[in-house]
């Protein structure tokens, strides 16, 4: 906090070096005349440079440095957490803890915040309505299925079939040459392979790869679907923010061809499952919460 609130002391700082400087008044007589110490205008002069002419404006005067303020090995590791994976301040500093790194919440966000990392809600933004979903009771309950369109280079489309499982946030994803109701079905059985429980309801969109001909695949291996409701976007937020999160911290990251999306999604999904954070389930991994399940 400044030490004073007077917001005319810029000027009278500005007028009372003028008089030494320009008029030729000592600092004695100038201290008389604006009742502060001698030594203060002293220091007004040492802080001006224009001869009187411009204001000297209020310093803050908190301190430069602080006892207890992160060290630069704590602040480097915040950034490096931040600017790698856009994770947000509350799994950073859960991801120090585990890393025996003894910091607390508030001052990861000051950090991010001193630092511009931290991405801040428009004000004019208004709420929305929020409709209740039903709670997944196991693994498999309910999973939502989704595509993501990505313009390449040369113009054509690349197609991302995604699909995460509500109850353990497990997810899986895999490039798509088309948008076909064969191809999205054909999806859901190789993630069925890969998954270790059995998938029971898979919701998805109304697309035109999710049709009638997708549902009849699906049932004839002894899994339902249905589609979400209309006009309610809350039904399928997990993908789609599971979506966001694939773009920004793989499919950005990497050139925009179909075997360099391969490759990502190999090396990304295996951290996504089984090291990434997620706060939805309490910063734990998929993984974990998988494996509490089965005891």
């Amino acid at each position: 906090m400044a030490y004073t609130q007077n917001p005319n002391m810029p000027k009278v700082r500005r007028d009372a070096v003028n008089l030494v400087k320009y008029r030729g008044w000592s600092m004695r007589k100038v201290s008389l005349r604006y009742g502060v110490e001698p030594s203060t205008v002293s220091r007004w002069c040492k802080k001006d440079y224009c001869g009187g002419f411009r204001i000297i404006l209020t310093e803050s005067s908190a301190p430069k440095t602080h006892p207890n303020a992160l060290s630069r090995e704590i602040i480097n590791k915040i950034i490096e957490k931040r600017v790698g994976r856009r994770r947000c301040g509350q799994v950073i500093h859960r991801e120090l803890l585990r890393e025996d790194v003894k910091v607390s919440l508030s001052s990861v966000h000051r950090t991010l915040d001193r630092l511009n990392l931290l991405k801040k809600k428009s004000p004019w933004k208004r709420p929305h309505d929020w409709t209740p979903r039903p709670e997944p009771a196991f693994a498999g309950a309910l999973l939502e299925v989704d595509t993501v369109h990505i313009h390449a280079p040369d113009g054509s489309r690349i197609y991302v079939y995604t699909l995460i499982d509500l109850f353990s946030r497990w997810a899986y994803a895999e490039i798509g040459k088309n948008l076909l109701a064969r191809s999205a079905a054909h999806f859901v059985l190789k993630a069925q392979e890969k998954a270790f429980f059995k998938f029971q309801m898979i919701q998805t969109d109304h697309g035109s790869e999710f049709s009638t001909r997708f549902s009849h695949i699906l049932k004839s291996k002894d899994m339902n679907h249905r589609h979400s409701r209309v006009r309610q976007k809350d039904d399928q937020a997990h993908i789609e923010r599971f979506n966001r999160t694939i773009q920004e911290e793989c499919l950005d990251r990497t050139t925009h061809t179909i075997a360099d999306f391969k490759k990502a999604l190999k090396d990304y999904l295996p951290y996504y499952n089984n090291k990434r954070l997620h706060m939805g389930i309490n910063y734990q991994t998929p993984l974990e919460v998988l494996q509490r399940c089965w005891g």
